[in-house]
């Protein structure tokens, strides 16, 4: 089932940004008919842009938050207004992913921790070391946060490890699951384990993925919608047709032929 039939973003105006950038001028009438969606593009097409006006419309949660609460997505916040979504079936419920907001979390973890430590220096000596370590504990939020959300501190997981962590333990349940370039620290192999991940989240018929790439592993998950933006349009696409399959392709085919002209 898709929650979400299509979009449009019905701006009256091509500039100054976000206006002017292709997802935005290109988004009319996007059909997401298949429960999973990828958009592709170069830097700076706007991929991350379209998620973040979609996400922030449904008011979906973030690893740390919600997105409505949070600060930023200034674009996002521009184009809401003029967001339109054609719904199958309502709902808020979802999550969206992007790699930033996972290394932020995981190091505001180690900030707090730091602070802390030396708000605490003065009690070195003056009192156990094991009150002050429970003391550090009970003091920092963003951990406790994330223990409660996650079960356990994602520091002691490798980056990898932690990402498929937070993404297996958000992806659970009906809903719209919205990811931006969710590659970004994973390895091939790590890539093909959140592909079997999201297969098995596809077997309740009530989740949804847009999905924003620049991987060709990930554009390959089966019975994908794929849109390409580019500099002149959006357009549906079959995997092969895509510019990142055919570069990669030829790339591996033949490496030399690319590498001599560099």
């Amino acid at each position: 089932m898709s929650f979400i039939k299509s979009f449009s973003i019905n701006a009256d105006r091509e500039n100054p940004f976000p206006f002017n950038i292709p997802a935005v001028k290109f988004a009319k009438q996007i059909k997401l008919d298949e429960r999973i969606t990828i958009f592709v593009g170069d830097n700076g097409s706007g991929k991350s842009t379209l998620l973040e006006t979609i996400a922030l419309s449904l008011n979906i949660p973030l690893i740390g938050g919600y997105i409505g609460s949070s600060a930023g997505f200034e674009a996002a916040r521009s184009l809401k207004p003029y967001l339109d979504i054609e719904w199958g079936w309502q709902t808020d419920k979802g999550f969206f992913f992007r790699a930033e907001d996972f290394s932020h979390f995981i190091d505001a973890v180690e900030r707090d921790k730091i602070r802390i430590l030396v708000e605490l220096a003065e009690l070195r000596g003056e009192v156990n070391d094991s009150v002050i370590d429970k003391l550090s504990g009970s003091m920092n939020y963003t951990l406790k946060t994330m223990i409660k959300n996650y079960g356990s501190d994602m520091q002691a997981y490798s980056h990898g490890e932690a990402y498929l962590t937070i993404l297996q333990k958000r992806i659970q349940d009906k809903g719209v699951y919205i990811l931006d370039e969710p590659e970004a620290a994973l390895s091939p192999i790590k890539q093909l384990s959140l592909i079997a991940f999201i297969l098995e989240a596809l077997k309740n018929k009530k989740t949804q993925f847009l999905i924003a790439t620049h991987s060709p592993i990930l554009m390959g998950l089966p019975d994908a919608a794929l849109y390409e933006i580019q500099e002149d349009g959006m357009r549906r696409v079959e995997y092969k047709e895509t510019e990142h399959y055919r570069i990669t392709k030829t790339f591996l085919d033949n490496p030399d032929q690319y590498l001599r002209y560099l």
